[in-house]
């Protein structure tokens, strides 16, 4: 489904030396911030909610009751506001999830996707971590770390990002078809916006 070497990156040392210095900064623009605050209270993003490659933000405009917050940095997940709990785990290196089955009523990741080496197997996990007709909620915008994004997602443009998440959701166990959004499109100033999202079988 995946050509050799779309995994790959330019930088394949072990992830925890890249993002050991805390960055306490966002990644996308504030009206991209703001869109993806709507996106989860349009689509109901409450009860307990998984927040997957977290950092100090978690852009909700309405907290869920409980959020999880999964990332790599003690930092930056400390300072997260919204965070009920916090953990350190590198999915890169173990992309099975600590949690038991059926944990979540959500689960996000706002622009980390492009950084998964393993993606089909996270996507998998998540679906178990997940109660049936859970949600999982992708959003990524057009910037990265470009050492640390894999070769495909580099190589391909923003409407091909839109199909590679689309892809790892069909490749992956346990999800309903996928739903693609353009959030913020390109042509408006600005960093542009997009989701993927399923629900969990």
């Amino acid at each position: 489904m995946f050509p050799p070497g779309f995994f790959d990156r330019a930088d394949p040392s072990p992830d925890h030396f890249f993002y050991a210095p805390p960055r306490l900064v966002t990644h996308i623009d504030d009206q991209a911030i703001a869109a993806v605050g709507v996106l989860y209270q349009e689509l109901g993003m409450t009860g307990e909610v998984l927040d997957l490659m977290s950092s100090w933000i978690s852009h909700f405009t309405d907290p869920p009751e409980r959020l999880v917050a999964l990332g790599m940095n003690q930092v930056e997940l400390a300072a997260n506001p919204q965070a009920h709990e916090w953990l350190i785990h590198d999915l890169n290196h173990t992309p099975r999830l600590p949690f038991d089955d059926n944990s979540f009523d959500a689960v996000t990741c706002c622009v980390s996707v492009d950084y998964l080496t393993q993606p089909i197997e996270v996507f998998t996990d998540v679906a178990r971590v997940l109660r049936p007709g859970g949600l999982f909620v992708v959003t990524f915008s057009n910037r990265c770390f470009p050492t640390k994004a894999i070769r495909g997602w580099l190589y391909s443009d923003d409407a091909s990002h839109l199909e590679i998440v689309k892809r790892y959701f069909e490749a992956a166990d346990g999800w309903a078809e996928p739903v693609t959004k353009q959030c913020i499109p390109p042509g408006i100033p600005g960093d542009p916006l997009y989701a993927v999202y399923a629900t969990a079988l």
